[in-house]
């Protein structure tokens, strides 16, 4: 019952009067309010539909599709470098306020025993920017911009990545193990997702963008174009893609470039003395050895981050508590390393150090990396693994060097370099990204003296990581959370299509009596370029490529005349229409082609041919929703 409207008890006249003179005020502070906010919207509707407008007139303009991705990857590298430099600047003000500030007050005795405290402070802060700014979101991370480029067209939400970015200047400044290349590679993709949604472009030219995003993010952090550019490639991405390579680079070359204005043009890393090999031995023979230690290394990184991650989410402590114990955890473990797991909040591994430290305490260094970065970014920290791995690897480079060192004392050995060679091993093992690994210490360190050992290393450490863990510091964090991704590609999409959705039945078939001249007919311009070889019963009987064509044209004419096609043509392994298209993709790569032949799989007969191109066709069809009914026709 309303105690403001007209009771029975009440007199009449001054029950009505005084219930309409509430009623009309109340009725005239509603129009109020929306007259209010009807004011209030009308400049953001003015703005928008102006937006609007301009985004339909930009879209009417003749422009070419390369010159508008380069165009946007200058806007994109430009102001990713302006963004990792705002971001190094949240790390010092950070660094400020839980370290610099606090000793000058506490005063240095003191201060060592509330370190910890101060990096549970740090963490606790850090977890409640991302529940209230970042409205809880949980990634934010590389695995989560590269489920947004396979499954979701690129979109990133901006309030929750920039509250990330917060957070992990934060982390990184109140002294937790965690990376800077996460939030820097996020931070660019957002904008690169923001700039094409804004612009309303289809998915595909937005997942460009975010790579561009990524690459300039990693090339201003590290001061290296190169390392940045294929890590979007390879892991953001997924491919080398030709489309996708100029925007990219063109990003993370201008990325580098201001971030120079900020930062000078010097390596990330700078080393006093290039460390290269002295001894062949050390290639055939230590290096390799480095490369299955690094592999091992990296494998248990992989599995105690991830036991890390299944024991805080068992964990029957408050939410609000665990960053707390985590925090504490984490400024012991750094306490206990005299401060050299951590540095000021930047990329800081004392490779001069490293060198003079013996071999047991450089391998309780790792462990402790290991460690302190599982807890950190699985208990409320913020930031990324590829530093941590970076860190992980020059300190197990460095054990391995001071023991060979102690055990040939009369060799000239430097464990400095093997250190350096460490960084790229267990970063291309740990994150299943070896062209990145392998660039990034280049880059880091401009010390081409190392380039040798450091790619056997590398390649060694790969494939012995993928034996013992099938999963990445990436993959396996979505893996946990239901999605399979690898290198930026949707697995669970590709397995679940066959080949018969997508190959081409009506193909350029060549008959195996054909002619030479016959056959260079086949060089004219067009999309094929592998042609299949058959008998009179439509049989597969090999390949034939377009480079194969090209070899016959340059031979002299009396050298090819007795031959046919059943002659040149190369077996291949086909096939069949139903193989699903990840088989068949990993047969294309395995054999370096851009096509296969589809063949009954009762008869050997040929039915069509399955490109690169018809593949993306259906993933993109398929991640829109719209999967293609099965093509197969057997023709007679």
């Amino acid at each position: 019952m309303d105690p403001d409207r007209p009771q029975p008890g009440d007199p009449l006249p001054s029950r009505r009067r005084r219930w309409l003179l509430q009623h009309l005020l109340r009725r005239r502070w509603l129009q109020t309010v929306v007259r209010t906010r009807r004011v209030a919207r009308l400049p953001a509707n003015v703005a928008t539909s102006g937006w609007g407008a301009f985004v339909e007139w930009f879209g009417r303009l003749e422009i070419s599709e390369n010159a508008v991705l380069l165009g946007f990857a200058v806007a994109i590298g430009a102001a990713g470098g302006l963004g990792v430099a705002a971001f190094y600047k949240l790390i010092d003000l950070a660094y400020i306020a839980f370290f610099q500030w606090p000793l000058e007050q506490i005063g240095s005795g003191p201060f060592v025993l509330y370190r910890p405290l101060l990096t549970a402070a740090g963490m606790y802060t850090a977890w409640w920017v991302m529940r209230r700014l970042g409205r809880g979101h949980e990634g934010l991370n590389v695995p989560d911009v590269q489920l947004a480029v396979a499954r979701r067209g690129g979109y990133i939400p901006t309030r929750p990545a920039l509250a990330r970015t917060t957070a992990s200047a934060i982390t990184l400044g109140a002294g937790g193990s965690a990376g800077s290349e996460g939030p820097v590679a996020v931070l660019g993709s957002t904008i690169g997702s923001f700039l094409g949604r804004a612009f309303r472009f289809d998915a595909g030219r937005v997942r460009v963008l975010v790579a561009a995003g990524a690459a300039a993010g990693i090339s201003a952090a590290f001061n290296a174009p190169l390392a940045g550019a294929f890590f979007a490639l390879e892991e953001i991405l997924g491919s080398l893609a030709v489309a996708a390579f100029p925007p990219v680079v063109v990003a993370s070359v201008v990325g580098a470039v201001v971030s120079h204005s900020f930062f000078g043009n010097h390596p990330a890393f700078p080393i006093p003395t290039e460390y290269g090999y002295t001894l062949t031995r050390e290639i055939f023979a230590f290096y390799p050895l480095l490369g299955v230690l690094a592999g091992v290394m990296a494998a248990l990184f992989v599995r105690l981050y991830f036991r890390a991650e299944t024991m805080a989410q068992r964990s029957t402590l408050p939410a609000p508590v665990l960053p707390l114990v985590g925090g504490i955890a984490v400024g012991a473990i750094v306490l206990a390393s005299g401060g050299l797991l951590v540095g000021d909040g930047h990329l800081s591994i004392p490779l001069d150090l490293f060198g003079r430290l013996p071999w047991f305490t450089l391998l309780l260094l790792a462990l402790g990396k290991i460690l302190a970065t599982a807890i950190t970014l699985n208990t409320g920290g913020s930031g990324g693994v590829f530093t941590p791995a970076l860190y992980v690897g020059a300190a197990t480079g460095g054990a391995f060097g001071a023991a060979l060192a102690s055990l040939f004392p009369d060799l000239p050995l430097s464990p400095e370099a093997y250190a350096l060679v460490g960084m790229g091993a267990v970063v291309a093992a740990s994150t299943h990204a070896p062209i990145t690994g392998i660039l990034i210490v280049f880059e880091m360190t401009n010390d081409y003296q190392i380039m040798v050992p450091l790619m056997l290393t590398t390649v060694i450490a790969y494939l012995v990581a993928r034996r013992l863990e099938a999963d990445s510091l990436y993959s396996g964090w979505l893996r946990r959370r239901g999605e399979v991704l690898e290198h930026g590609a949707d697995r669970d999409v590709l397995a679940g299509q066959l080949v018969a959705d997508a190959y081409d039945p009506d193909p350029q078939v060549i008959g195996e009596a054909a002619t030479v001249p016959q056959l260079l007919e086949r060089l004219e311009p067009g999309a094929q370029t592998d042609f299949p070889v058959v008998d009179s019963e439509l049989r597969l009987v090999g390949v034939i490529t377009v480079a194969d064509l090209v070899r016959l044209a340059a031979e002299p004419p009396e050298a090819t005349a007795p031959l046919i096609a059943a002659d040149i043509a190369v077996p291949v392994d086909p096939v069949t229409p139903q193989d699903s298209l990840l088989d068949a993709v990993r047969r294309m790569g395995v054999r370096g082609a851009a096509s296969l032949p589809v063949v009954d799989p009762e008869t050997g007969r040929l039915l069509g041919m399955l490109g690169r191109g018809d593949v993306l066709a259906l993933y993109e069809r398929a991640l829109a929703g719209a999967h293609a009914g099965g093509r197969g026709v057997v023709r007679s």
